[in-house]
């Protein structure tokens, strides 16, 4: 029904910027227009126009904007709508968006829980004060917390290995009405805080179908590995497993996206001498990227550590009906066995070495897992049913912001030494 249509703002990094989070946005849009009254929000300032033929585009100053400032044109009595923030694990895409989710109610729509770079980054980039972001922290998780924290921004620790320790994901909370996560084990995280709602939805993806699929069964072992590629990636131990295999194995690695030191990743293609046989691409267009996995016989979609977050690169190599190998940890382990390769996290080297010698004996091995991932695509992450899902957290959102400020409230006592939670809560809500 018209009026049962929420109002929706929807603040993100959006497209041509060379993140899946701006994809993940262009994905559901369609469907997301269809069940609200939809505004687009982005502190970049261009954007694709064509976003607009589905809603109204518009520019933020993510430290000034207030919710009144949302309304639409020439509305003065109605209220804003609910806001949902974005927020992903890139600095350059998220420090303004975090700093807006820090001051302003909001449902935080969390694509990683461990944030530990971003933070750091936007403390060095002066975009986070550090005062502030050492202080949550030593709220959050105590004088462990604030020294660790102190270590990274001094140089002698890495923030990889702080988010592992100690997520983050929790500064994101401090002053939101709810939290959207895609996987099992954030949306636990989240909820074992205790103190807002905690919902989940599968991660979306517009089906084209396995269109693309070329792979051929003579010449060179077609490998992929694509993305935001940073030392988590693994993409080290991948060459390393390459190399091993020895001077005959015929294959060519295509590496799409950006490398977090390309001219590292370029001697250690020449120190094992595998040069002529890695390919880097840079940033891709999708239909490129498409292409490439149409051709691949494996992609490389490992992550150790993770960062707790589902996998919009998986969702892409299902659609390309590719098979994936993955690390066994996180939302990856949960994946069906018939739908991935796995290597542990512990021996990942010696793991890839055996699997590339299985796909080198028998290329058609993979082809039962790219069916079965495709086929648990179209089941489980159709925008239709993600934006069904926001639609219902945004009906909900009046209802949440109330609980939340008494939880807010209420956490913000007990950390001044008050007694029990719920006898807070129960005190706190005699005022509302």
């Amino acid at each position: 029904m018209p009026g049962d249509r929420p109002r929706i703002h929807w603040v993100s990094p959006l497209p041509p910027a060379e993140t899946d989070i701006a994809h993940y946005t262009l994905r559901i849009l369609p469907e997301l227009a269809e069940r609200a009254d939809l505004t687009l929000w982005t502190d970049a300032e261009t954007w694709d126009a064509g976003l607009e033929t589905f809603c109204p585009v518009r520019h933020l100053d993510p430290h000034r904007i207030v919710p009144g400032q949302m309304r639409p044109t020439g509305s003065h009595g109605d209220r804003p709508g609910t806001v949902f923030i974005n927020i992903g694990n890139a600095w350059c895409f998220h420090a303004g968006l975090l700093a807006l989710a820090r001051r302003m109610p909001s449902v935080i729509v969390l694509h990683d829980l461990a944030l530990q770079e971003m933070f750091c980054d936007a403390v060095h980039h002066g975009l986070l004060v550090r005062d502030s972001y050492l202080t949550s922290m030593q709220h959050w998780y105590g004088e462990d917390g604030w020294n660790a924290a102190q270590q990274v921004l001094g140089g002698t620790q890495s923030a990889v290995e702080l988010g592992q320790r100690f997520p983050g994901f929790e500064l994101t909370m401090e002053n939101a009405a709810a939290v959207l996560t895609h996987t099992p084990a954030a949306s636990q995280a989240v909820a074992a805080r205790g103190f807002l709602p905690a919902y989940r939805l599968d991660l979306p993806f517009r089906v084209t179908g396995p269109a693309y699929s070329d792979r051929s069964m003579q010449g060179p072992l077609r490998l992929v590995q694509f993305g935001h590629i940073g030392p988590n990636r693994r993409l080290e131990q991948v060459l390393e497993a390459l190399a091993d295999m020895g001077p005959d194995f015929d294959f060519v690695l295509d590496i799409a996206g950006k490398l977090w030191n390309p001219e590292l990743i370029d001697a250690r293609c020449e120190a094992l001498g595998i040069s002529g046989k890695v390919r880097r691409h840079g940033y891709v267009l999708e239909a490129e990227l498409d292409a490439l996995l149409g051709r691949a016989h494996l992609v490389f979609n490992l992550r150790h550590p993770t960062m707790g977050e589902a996998s919009g690169s998986q969702l892409r190599i299902w659609n390309a009906a590719a098979a994936s190998v993955v690390t066994d940890q996180g939302w990856y382990h949960d994946l069906p066995e018939d739908a991935v390769f796995r290597v542990p996290v512990d021996d990942d080297v010696a793991a890839l070495r055996t699997l590339l010698e299985r796909l080198d004996k028998d290329r058609t091995i993979g082809q039962s897992l790219g069916a079965a991932g495709y086929a648990r695509l179209v089941e489980r992450h159709g925008p239709a049913q993600y934006a069904d899902g926001i639609a219902e957290v945004a009906r909900a959102f009046e209802a949440d912001t109330r609980e939340a400020v008494l939880a807010h409230a209420a956490r913000r006592l007990l950390s001044r030494g008050a007694e029990d939670t719920g006898l807070v809560r129960r005190r706190l809500a005699r005022f509302f």
